[in-house]
């Protein structure tokens, strides 16, 4: 019988802080209908320093997605490289280091928020007892203490979210990677969403890289925003924000604020 490898931990960081490392990555498409390979992105190379929040933004067919999803190993590179944290995305993804929230959060319609948020830990094999108190945890940072036996048509849209936070949460990831997570929700869930996403973040303590095509979201949340250009996608900016922390909704009436949602715009080639 072949012997099965353990994994190696990942409590270090290496490389000087650098957690997620990218290095002249492209993602090459074929097109079966004939017309020829779709370069989806171009050289792509980036450092995503431990518990940064980096937002990732650009105009709709930029590679912004699939930049995330090849960090989280569910898009293989065609050529250049990913480290996170010195092994490879499929390394840190078995260790269950990766916590990943999209745009639906996906939740089981006969399972309460809180069996939905246990789900993850049922599957590893966490004894109840420690399950049972991470889901309150969970619940508990997410804002959502008295909803837990409530099931997903009883909660509101933006609930709905909080429960996908808390479920990604719940292994203790060491990376967030977050997909237009609020795009379909209304302008005023959105910026509740915000700011408790900022404060769970001050909490946790996680590296969160996020994707959206709100500019003024990407400035609200980040420490940096990485612009893309339009299709073929590569990096055509990156935006240090330097908006003092801890952020609330009052800062995005500054004359900073808007600077730097100009600047971000500013930075779009060919759009």
């Amino acid at each position: 019988m072949q012997a099965i490898r353990k994994l190696p931990e990942t409590d270090a960081v290496v490389n000087d802080g650098v957690e997620i490392k990218i290095e002249n990555m492209s993602v090459r498409f074929s097109d079966r209908t004939g017309g020829g390979a779709i370069d989806a992105l171009t050289n792509v190379s980036l450092d995503i320093r431990q518990g940064e929040f980096v937002s990732l933004v650009g105009p709709s067919g930029c590679g912004k997605t699939t930049l995330l999803r090849a960090i989280a190993d569910l898009q293989e590179p065609t050529s250049g490289s990913i480290t996170v944290r010195g092994q490879t995305p499929r390394e840190i993804r078995l260790q269950k280091k990766f916590g990943i929230v999209f745009q639906n959060p996906v939740l089981y319609d006969w399972r309460t928020a809180r069996r939905n948020v246990c789900m993850p830990m049922e599957l590893m094999g966490i004894p109840k007892q420690q399950r049972t108190a991470t889901v309150s945890e969970m619940l508990d940072m997410v804002n959502l203490q008295g909803f837990g036996f409530k099931y997903p048509h009883q909660l509101s849209g933006g609930m709905q979210q909080r429960v996908g936070i808390a479920r990604a949460l719940a292994i203790k990831p060491e990376i967030l990677l977050m997909d237009e997570p609020f795009s379909a929700l209304d302008e005023f869930t959105k910026e509740k969403l915000n700011e408790e996403l900022l404060s769970i973040w001050s909490k946790a303590k996680k590296t969160i890289v996020f994707v959206t095509h709100n500019i003024s979201e990407s400035v609200f949340l980040s420490d940096r925003v990485v612009v893309l250009s339009p299709h073929p996608g590569r990096i055509s900016a990156i935006v240090d924000i330097t908006l003092p922390r801890p952020r609330h909704l009052a800062v995005k009436d500054t004359p900073e604020f808007s600077a730097l949602v100009s600047k971000v715009r500013n930075s779009f080639e060919g759009v």
